[in-house]
């Protein structure tokens, strides 16, 4: 039996102009001592498209993971966050851009951000590959957004359904 199909969204050229637009926005706001924090695992395609982006406008940003975990396989967010593997390097002094594939709940990216501070960090940004309408306040705003996505189930370019299709090149709906 097949799985079905995401319903494209957003094709694979889309995504690297939308990435391109926001690392234009970010580069000025960092320098060469920022840490590009990502967030584990769904960050991972964003956060490196990114910062070859940066890159390629002469930012050369350190590089740093945080493994959170509040969905599991589900569809939903646990309302909790779990920390499973923290910072290697050090952020105290430096700017950190936390970067993750999606704002939905704001739940990880605002433990994230907290992480990060309280870790020393001189100034904590954020950007996201696609931020998701919600219905009541979050406690933090990213402060880049490459995409103003619909509220819909998003798979691809990081994001995903129980583990799967997180390798897509394009951003996909699934319901």
């Amino acid at each position: 039996m097949s799985e079905p199909q995401p319903t494209v969204l957003i094709s694979e050229a889309e995504v690297a102009a939308l990435v391109e637009a926001v690392a234009e926005r970010i580069a000025p706001r960092i320098d060469d001592e920022t840490v590009a924090v990502c967030l584990l695992t769904g960050g991972l395609w964003f956060a490196a498209d990114l910062t070859r982006a940066l890159a390629r406008r002469g930012r050369m940003v350190r590089f740093d993971a945080l493994w959170l975990a509040s969905y599991k396989d589900e569809r939903q967010s646990s309302g909790r966050c779990e920390v499973r593997a923290d910072l290697q390097r050090p952020v105290a002094g430096r700017k950190a851009l936390v970067v993750d594939d999606v704002f939905d709940t704001g739940l990880s990216l605002s433990e994230a951000a907290r992480l990060v501070r309280d870790a020393g960090a001189s100034e904590v940004l954020t950007a996201v590959f696609a931020s998701k309408p919600w219905p009541t306040e979050r406690a933090i705003a990213p402060d880049f957004v490459a995409w103003e996505a619909p509220g819909r189930f998003l798979v691809g370019y990081g994001m995903d359904v129980a583990g799967k299709m997180r390798g897509l090149p394009y951003v996909g709906a699934m319901d």
